[in-house]
């Protein structure tokens, strides 16, 4: 006689109808394996949910679009969870991180500081493929995935870059004027022609005085013509001061502040 269970299949004594005790003792030792092979299982899941819920944390990933590959950082915020709306903060690198290391991106700005000054903002740090300058297109297609998969506040989302980056700011925010409640060009420029589209977002702009890459009269010209037609914009001059303008201004924390006080609904 043979008794069938949903895994095994054992013996059974045809004149008692008992199980021997050896077949017994099988069925004991392979419950012993299955508990312990459950209770694997169990901690490897809890363990799991402890790393993806251990934040601040900043991450490597990438979108892979029709047209398109980003790679990029993603950083959540300390006590990231999905009870609430969070601030996103768009950053834009500058020539040298260019490439196919995301470590790059790390060198400057806000995904070198999130952790130091704590910035509560969920923070995209897309990589420029080497060679190539910023496009409006993979960059909001990277932003729609970002509202698409995370909790985020679409009142308040922030752009910046610097240098190369803040080039591809003025371009991405012109595109989009609707998009972004708040935009901080740091040591770049832009088309005047095309200012005026941001006559109604908040700018903060930034640079250094004696910058030789890229001339304050680059930032300087897009401010002009912001004001000429009314525009809500700042600009902060760095005296004796190169190209490198991002550094004081990334490590203020009234930029976060200020951008924080900026919302689509206001």
């Amino acid at each position: 006689m043979i008794i069938k269970s949903t895994t095994w299949v054992f013996p059974v004594c045809r004149q008692t109808g008992i199980i021997p005790f050896k077949n017994i003792f099988v069925m004991m030792k392979m419950r012993k394996y299955l508990i312990v092979l459950v209770l694997c299982c169990i901690a490897g899941k809890l363990h799991s949910q402890y790393e993806i819920l251990h934040y601040p944390v900043q991450v490597e990933k990438e979108l892979q679009t029709s047209e398109y590959l980003t790679r990029y950082l993603l950083f959540l915020p300390e006590n990231y969870n999905s009870e609430k709306n969070w601030p996103v903060l768009l950053f834009l690198h500058g020539s040298g991180e260019r490439g196919d290391n995301l470590e790059l991106v790390k060198k400057h700005g806000p995904p070198k500081l999130a952790f130091e000054l704590n910035l509560p903002f969920i923070i995209v740090s897309p990589q420029c493929m080497a060679g190539k300058r910023w496009e409006t297109k993979p960059l909001i297609e990277l932003m729609e995935h970002i509202l698409s998969e995370h909790p985020a506040d679409r009142q308040r989302i922030y752009l910046t870059g610097l240098s190369m980056g803040a080039f591809g700011t003025w371009e991405l925010a012109s595109a989009y004027p609707d998009f972004f409640a708040a935009v901080v060009p740091v040591c770049g420029g832009g088309n005047p022609d095309d200012a005026c589209n941001l006559w109604n977002t908040p700018v903060w702009v930034f640079h250094g005085d004696g910058d030789e890459i890229v001339p304050p009269e680059r930032s300087r010209e897009m401010v002009n013509a912001l004001k000429d037609c009314n525009g809500k914009v700042k600009f902060t001059i760095y005296p004796e001061t190169g190209h490198d303008s991002w550094t004081r201004t990334y490590a203020n924390p009234k930029l976060y502040n200020w951008l924080l006080n900026h919302s689509l609904s206001k």
